[in-house]
């Protein structure tokens, strides 16, 4: 015989196969549940009106994560860039949807998410892509959560492997010198653009969607307002930088703004050609569009082969201005302000173990300060 209850308390009976079953309200909806054993029934009742005490809706215990995963990725496309939006739907599609997309999102629980992590390293998954797994697992979660899908996050209690980071690399003051050295007698394509990469720090994207309508030589500064990017299964687009930080002004010095004015004049001859297309470009192609970074990178490895410096990706170049300011005196804050950090405390994160010179600047001031001596 069924045992009738409350609304929040549920009904638990026995079915003629043996079976038990379990039914609960959630606001004049049921919700049902077939157990092996009464003690599993009851369980099963007394978890979901705990549940349900912390915010659960009908929806969240009924709707699958990979529908869930299929909203989410709807409401994240306006949010996020488009880059970004394809890289998160590529995983979704790829990664999560085959193994965990069937599961309840109520019921799906930390060792199961665990498990996937683990699966997917075994699998030879790297370890980056695996992080950024679980990063859409988690921030799909946690909306579901706000939302009252589920009334917590499972993923929280997850331990998803990281990444061993990169040893970073850069050049050196000399090796700078002598790649701009190499690119400037070689009558290099890409040399203003090496040279800006250098003294500002910007990042490849910043540098490549740069037009002439954002500086001002007179005044010698440079506004970074966008950033180039290729649209997975497209071409190239120009949108906005990586953070609202990003967005930011940049004071040039004398040296630079005369190798802009050497570039401006450059580009004025080739509009006299018949193939130049002018799109207003500071760095464009050979015909005036927007450069491939791909066809940069080779270029690039061209140029570090012929002046004999080892092999860097362009983005280091961004590490390599980073390195120089900090290791040469440049305050944190305007360096961090130039590279487009958000905060200060960012630039020290990443580039901090290359200011050993600063720690001994420090030691002897602090050295005197003890001492009294003048």
């Amino acid at each position: 015989m069924s045992k009738r209850r409350g609304n929040k308390e549920g009904t638990i009976y026995q079915r003629s196969n043996g079976k038990w079953r379990a039914q609960i309200s959630i606001k004049g909806k049921r919700l049902s549940f077939t157990a092996d054993t009464r003690k599993e029934a009851q369980k099963w009742v007394r978890e979901t009106r705990n549940d349900m005490e912390r915010g659960l809706t009908h929806e969240g215990a009924t709707i699958t994560f990979g529908e869930w995963l299929d909203e989410w990725l709807v409401s994240k496309k306006h949010h996020v860039a488009v880059q970004t939006h394809s890289y998160y739907s590529q995983i979704v599609r790829d990664y999560i949807k085959p193994v965990l997309g069937r599961i309840r999102l109520r019921e799906l629980n930390a060792r199961q998410i665990q498990r996937f992590y683990n699966s997917k390293v075994s699998d030879g998954v790297g370890l980056r892509t695996v992080q950024k797994t679980h990063t859409v697992i988690h921030a799909s979660l946690n909306s579901a959560r706000k939302f009252g899908m589920i009334p917590y996050n499972p993923d929280a209690a997850t331990n998803p492997p990281k990444p061993n980071p990169k040893p970073m690399k850069f050049l050196t003051q000399a090796q700078t010198q002598k790649l701009l050295k190499v690119s400037k007698e070689t009558n290099d394509w890409y040399y203003p653009l090496y040279y800006l990469a250098v003294v500002t720090g910007m990042r490849e994207g910043e540098l490549l969607a740069l037009k002439w309508e954002n500086l001002d030589l007179e005044k010698g500064i440079l506004n970074v307002k966008f950033n180039l990017k290729r649209i997975p299964g497209g071409g190239l687009q120009i949108g906005k930088p990586k953070t609202e930080s990003s967005i930011r002004t940049i004071k040039l010095g004398k040296d630079t703004v005369a190798v802009l004015r050497s570039q401006k004049k450059k580009l004025e001859k080739e509009k006299e050609n018949e193939y130049w297309q002018d799109e207003g470009f500071v760095f464009p192609s050979s015909i005036g569009t927007a450069v491939d970074p791909s066809n940069l990178l080779k270029e690039f490895r061209k140029l570090l082969k012929k002046a004999g410096l080892p092999r860097i990706r362009f983005h280091d170049l961004r590490h390599t201005a980073a390195s120089l300011m900090l290791n040469n005196g440049v305050d944190v804050l305007v360096a961090s302000q130039r590279l487009g950090h958000a905060q200060p405390s960012i630039t020290l994160d990443v580039y901090g173990h290359l200011m050993p010179s600063m720690q001994s600047e420090a030691a002897k001031i602090l050295d005197l300060l003890i001492s009294g001596k003048d």
